[in-house]
């Protein structure tokens, strides 16, 4: 058959990021199948007019990363932008349109309603294949565990046993479209979080234990990835070092295949082996991401996270001594949240030297987390509250208005304190650096800026 994959994101701020989960969807499919992707970002709607023109797909994925960007201070919705794309294809083609991804599986009955398509894929997309084998043989795909139609609903399956494969095509037009525009492309080393942070819905999209792709996969495909072009890796797992030994081997697994550029991701700051970072640096890290949240003991510990306060300070004096770049990314306004608890969490920040803070105030409920319980637990939303629109948690103590005007007045104009996304100049100063050749997330630079007010 001949089939479609489409990315519709095209949100560039404060980067453009590969969609590397067409990659996978695209290697489970049977070698009898004409495949392409076309991505939003690449491809303008008059040659993606043409392309199904020329191409006619019989079937046509669409991917639905995300639901909106999560910010309650600046917040995006995407999904009428991709109903108004399925409204525009049935316009053009009369292919069998299909929804999946990350973002779909958070909401799927809600999605699948409003973007009207004909299937949705609930959980990995691998099972993508099993929907296209289905169709081909004339068989109801409705059948298959984790299809949504319209002649039923599907429940979560059971996280995706069988191989993963990623096809990865150098040549494909929406490759150069990354490589051009900061040279970042992406690598996942394993699926699953073992983590039980109450907010988080990858445990319910990915599973809650860890399925670890063997080092030596992963450094080949960084490899291929190199010699593409890249000129930077994401790792895109949801904490690289959930799984300490793993990411060490991973690590170990790019010094011996000879990676030469450099990487970073996402890591939490637990209580890790003194050399950790230095293993990690010398394998390439450049970036280290960290999924903080908050510095205040009573908030990790409402959050459900897997470290202290004292191990936020340790693991971030550990990757300074290694010489890699370090964000924090906080998480303000959760339950229990109060102007004690930001304060002690402002109070600590200022012993982080070097780093670049991002600041997120209000926590998405999303459905299949903890917070979502308590939330209906305490009355803050009901049953039968639409949730596709992002709806924040409200802290009894303190509202995110109050939160906002600390943090503000305690950043004073230190540029390495970012609420949100960040100001439009922020954006501005990536995008500049990128066309004049730079490569990866660059948000060191901000910490490059005063580190206190008035110096």
């Amino acid at each position: 058959m001949r089939i479609l994959l489409i990315s519709p994101n095209t949100l560039v701020t404060p980067y453009p990021v590969y969609p590397i989960g067409l990659d996978y969807v695209a290697g489970c499919l049977a070698a009898d199948h004409q495949v392409r992707i076309a991505d939003r970002n690449a491809l303008s709607l008059a040659e993606l007019e043409e392309l199904l023109r020329d191409f006619a797909p019989e079937v046509i994925g669409l991917s639905c990363r995300n639901i909106d960007n999560t910010e309650a201070g600046d917040p995006l919705f995407f999904i009428d932008e991709y109903r108004r794309l399925v409204l525009w294809l049935r316009e053009r083609t009369p292919a069998v349109l299909v929804c999946g991804g990350s973002g779909f599986t958070i909401m799927p009955e809600r999605i699948f309603a409003a973007l009207q398509v004909d299937y949705g894929i609930i959980g990995e997309g691998e099972r993508f294949a099993l929907l296209v084998d289905a169709l081909q043989q004339g068989k109801d795909p409705a059948h298959i565990p984790g299809v949504l139609s319209s002649r039923g609903t599907a429940e979560l399956p059971a996280p995706w046993t069988g191989e993963l494969a990623r096809q990865f095509e150098p040549a494909a037009a929406h490759v150069d479209f990354y490589l051009r525009n900061g040279g970042m492309l992406n690598l996942q080393t394993k699926r699953g979080c073992s983590f039980r942070c109450i907010y988080c819905p990858y445990p319910h999209i990915e599973g809650k234990r860890h399925r670890l792709t063997p080092p030596e996969e992963v450094a080949r495909t960084a490899m291929e990835l190199q010699a593409a072009g890249a000129k930077y890796l994401f790792l895109t797992d949801s904490a690289f070092n959930s799984d300490v030994a793993h990411s060490i081997a991973v690590a170990r697994a790019f010094k011996k295949a000879g990676l030469a550029i450099p990487w970073g991701g996402f890591f939490a700051p637990t209580q890790l082996p003194p050399d950790y970072f230095s293993l990690m640096a010398d394998a390439g890290l450049k970036h280290v991401e960290f999924g903080t949240e908050s510095l205040s003991a009573t908030m990790l510990a409402n959050y459900r996270k897997p470290f202290s306060p004292a191990e936020v300070v340790v693991a971030h004096q550990q990757a300074r001594k290694a010489r890699v770049q370090v964000a924090h990314y906080l998480l303000l306004g959760g339950p229990g949240e109060s102007p004690a608890t930001v304060s002690e969490t402002l109070d600590l920040l200022e012993q982080l030297d070097r780093a670049v803070f991002f600041f997120f105030i209000g926590v998405r409920i999303y459905p299949f987390t903890a917070l979502y319980d308590l939330a209906l637990d305490e009355k803050k939303i009901a049953p039968d509250t639409d949730l596709l629109h992002p709806v924040f948690y409200e802290a009894d103590a303190i509202d995110r208005a109050a939160i906002e005007a600390m943090v503000t007045a305690r950043a004073g104009k230190r540029g390495n304190w970012i609420i949100g996304s960040g100001p439009a100049e922020n954006a501005a100063m990536v995008r500049k650096m990128h066309e004049r050749g730079r490569s990866g997330p660059l948000w060191e630079y901000l910490a490059e800026r005063p580190s206190a007010p008035g110096k």
